[in-house]
């Protein structure tokens, strides 16, 4: 094993504290709550990553910006690995548009790929943008020739279950369910042929059973 990829969800925006489905770019900045938390997460590291990268929002930068500040590892920014576009959601914090939120999340999970959020993206549509940008990630840093260290990428929790799910075997509900707190991480290692292991998912490790009742709160998680 040369290293982790190491997705991150960034930290808290008073879009999370309010439960909005808050996902145009740029979005939100930081609470200092998120500040905060950003910090501690960078402070944390055993060591230095061998890149650090982010998406495009102003959330994920800025979180990216501290974990820099505490590794001295310089953060970059890629394209395309921003969170689920909510279309017509985007900005509501109703029960109603959280179910359906959830609803339409779920059936990704399950492999309906083509569901679409109302004016917005479907599992497809951000699979498409995603999957290109880990292949090169993994080629570029995570090969078993390259160097060892990990591959730090502030991301968001949405992308980054629906992800997770699309490259490993963890299985719905637990994907679904598991809600995944600011700057806690998703970490996979790359196996044979173009494959991914799952060592942490959250505050959890193999193997990935664990009952996890749903909520509606922070979706995005």
């Amino acid at each position: 094993m040369t290293g982790r990829l190491i997705l991150v969800r960034h930290g808290e925006t008073q879009g999370n504290v309010a439960k909005l489905l808050d996902t145009r770019v740029p979005g939100l900045p930081l609470t200092e709550r998120g500040a905060a938390q950003a910090k501690v997460f960078g402070e944390s590291l055993l060591r230095p990553p061998r890149a650090l990268f982010s998406s495009e929002a102003l959330r994920a930068r800025q979180t990216a910006r501290y974990i820099e500040a505490a590794t001295g590892v310089a953060a970059m920014v890629l394209a395309g690995l921003h969170e689920v576009q909510a279309g017509d959601l985007e900005g509501a914090h109703t029960e109603e548009a959280h179910q359906t939120f959830q609803r339409i999340y779920r059936a990704w999970h399950e492999g309906d790929l083509t569901m679409r959020v109302p004016g917005g993206e479907s599992a497809r549509d951000v699979l498409d943008r995603f999957l290109p940008a880990i292949a090169e990630l993994r080629e570029t840093y995570l090969s078993p020739d390259g160097a060892e260290g990990d591959v730090v990428l502030v991301s968001h929790g949405a992308a980054m279950r629906l992800i997770g799910r699309q490259l490993t075997d963890v299985q719905p509900p637990f994907t679904t369910n598991n809600h995944l707190d600011n700057t806690e991480t998703i970490e996979l290692v790359p196996t044979s042929g173009d494959g991914w292991q799952c060592i942490r998912w959250g505050r959890f490790t193999p193997p990935f059973g664990y009952e996890v009742a749903p909520t509606s709160d922070d979706p995005m998680g």
